[in-house]
């Protein structure tokens, strides 16, 4: 027959495991409250400050969010008398393993938190970055997409653009133009500036401060060049240059003024 302090023994087990079980359940709900309640204001933050780029917060949020149910799920572990110092040992040998295959992965995951959080660019702005040039498209934490010029799509990965420069063409309002326009020596150079001084004032692109720069600044082997610098809006620049490449062009011809393109003298030696 049963004794009764066998009988003792298995209620005070029984009591045990029911308050174990009512704790981990306390726990556990108190754990996805809190989770919950950290991924929240997260998330939040990104909502009261519009600067800040929502998939950052996110993913900050879901990581907290995990992180407390990981720490949650280690104490209800051990209200049941699970060791769990070896299990986090595990977990951090499985963190290592996992970090050390998922190297380069997670240094792009780094270099996209950077950019998501300095914003070097953003949705819209033409670079340069990476080796490769075009507007942004789209910015994740892992990639940026790229449409380049003739609209083909690339995409780079966050990496790369992190550790080389980047060159924003997008930040400034304004832009310089630097041409250079050759002419022969026996052009009267006040006449070749004074068309190309024509061509600028008659271009309502152009800005009148910075005063545009139109000098004398090398003597090549065929030609005297003229440097030419003009400011004009950001998003003129590109037809802006070419435009002005054409009529200064056109104003030469019509004043007569020579370009010069490089020739051959061949000498002959008498035998």
């Amino acid at each position: 027959m049963m004794q009764l302090g066998d009988i003792s023994v298995q209620a005070t087990l029984i009591l045990d495991y029911t308050m174990n079980v009512a704790t981990a359940l306390l726990i556990a709900i108190a754990a996805l409250w809190v989770a919950g309640l950290v991924r929240n204001r997260i998330i939040a933050i990104a909502k009261r400050y519009k600067h800040l780029d929502d998939t950052l917060f996110h993913f900050l949020g879901s990581l907290a969010r995990y992180g407390v149910l990981t720490i949650a799920a280690i104490f209800i572990l051990g209200r049941f008398g699970i060791q769990t110092t070896s299990l986090v040992a595990l977990l951090g040998a499985a963190g290592l393993a996992v970090g050390l295959a998922l190297q380069g992965t997670l240094s792009h995951l780094a270099a996209g938190v950077m950019l998501i959080l300095f914003r070097p660019f953003k949705l819209g702005d033409f670079i340069n970055a990476g080796g490769n040039s075009g507007t942004v498209k789209a910015i994740t934490l892992f990639t940026t997409e790229l449409a380049t010029l003739d609209n083909v799509q690339i995409i780079v990965p966050n990496g790369n653009i992190w550790s080389q420069p980047i060159t924003n063409f997008s930040v400034y309002q304004t832009r310089r133009i630097e041409l250079i326009f050759g002419v022969s020596y026996g052009t009267d150079l006040a006449r070749a500036e004074e068309a190309i001084r024509a061509v600028i004032a008659a271009e309502d692109r152009i800005h009148a401060e910075p005063e545009p720069f139109v000098k004398v600044t090398a003597l090549n082997a065929s030609s005297v060049d003229f440097m030419v610098r003009v400011w004009c809006a950001a998003g003129d620049f590109f037809t802006l240059k070419a435009d002005l490449t054409r009529k200064v062009k056109e104003a030469f011809d019509a004043a007569q003024i020579d370009i010069p393109f490089p020739t051959t003298t061949i000498v002959q030696a008498k035998g």
